[in-house]
């Protein structure tokens, strides 16, 4: 399934389109239309314009401020992956940029309220050692951070979901604040709320408005990235949507 949804995601689609022209034959009207497509729909994807649309259409608003978390009882960091044998900190692996990013802004929601932290975050490909344990050592050692709980088996924000619901009803905790990218957060409140908790989303790194003028329609690999990034979650949310419709006609 894996593997099928990153056919149908950039830059793969646009080769895979660019290809089918080739071998349609770039002088007929078929062929050209489907190079033609691959090529504009991959250099209107990485234009600032095209990412900014894509990525602000997901985003939640903002925490007014941590007087929102007034209701809930533990905070909850979500893993965005890896980065391998990273020299730095004398981990081995270490936290990504978008982990980071949660990371500190967890740290600043825990000084304000002095909420408990769960940090949630498996080992995808079998790692050495969870996601979790890398966020627990991040937030212990360069945030001063105490961490209490580390969910270390979820390979998905589903799963994420699951485990985490298991070990805090365990402590009788009903109601969290779920950090993690605007971007991803209403996919992720919805998956912690099919399994019962109560959330108050608390989103960070949100879309920057693009450049004025003709820099907005200027290609660059990094809004490619967040295009695809985007069209992933869009993916995820069609996904849920499906299995929602599909759960309540089965039921």
């Amino acid at each position: 399934m894996d593997a099928l949804k990153y056919l149908v995601l950039p830059p793969v689609i646009n080769v895979l389109l660019i290809l089918a022209g080739l071998a349609l034959g770039a002088r007929q009207l078929t062929g050209g239309a489907f190079i033609a497509l691959g090529l504009i729909s991959l250099l209107l994807l990485s234009t600032p314009l095209a990412s900014h649309a894509l990525r602000q259409g997901l985003e939640p608003p903002a925490l007014a401020g941590p007087s929102q978390l007034r209701q809930a009882q533990a905070i909850v960091i979500l893993g965005g992956g890896r980065d391998y044998a990273s020299p730095e900190f004398g981990w081995g692996d270490a936290p990504t940029n978008a982990s980071w990013r949660r990371l500190a802004y967890g740290a600043y929601l825990h000084r304000e309220t002095r909420l408990p932290i769960l940090v949630s975050g498996g080992r995808l490909h079998e790692e050495h050692s969870a996601e979790a344990s890398l966020m627990a050592a991040a937030l212990r050692e360069v945030f001063q951070v105490p961490v209490r709980w580390m969910e270390g088996r979820s390979r998905s924000t589903a799963e994420n979901a699951r485990y985490t619901a298991e070990m805090l009803g365990g402590e009788g905790i009903e109601h969290i604040a779920l950090v993690s990218q605007a971007w991803h957060l209403p996919r992720a409140v919805a998956e912690f709320e099919r399994v019962g908790l109560c959330v108050t989303p608390a989103p960070t790194e949100f879309a920057s408005q693009p450049p004025p003028g003709i820099q907005a329609w200027i290609p660059r690999a990094y809004h490619l990235h967040q295009s695809t990034r985007a069209l992933h979650e869009w993916l995820g949310r069609a996904e849920l949507a499906l299995r929602d419709r599909l759960f309540h006609r089965g039921g």
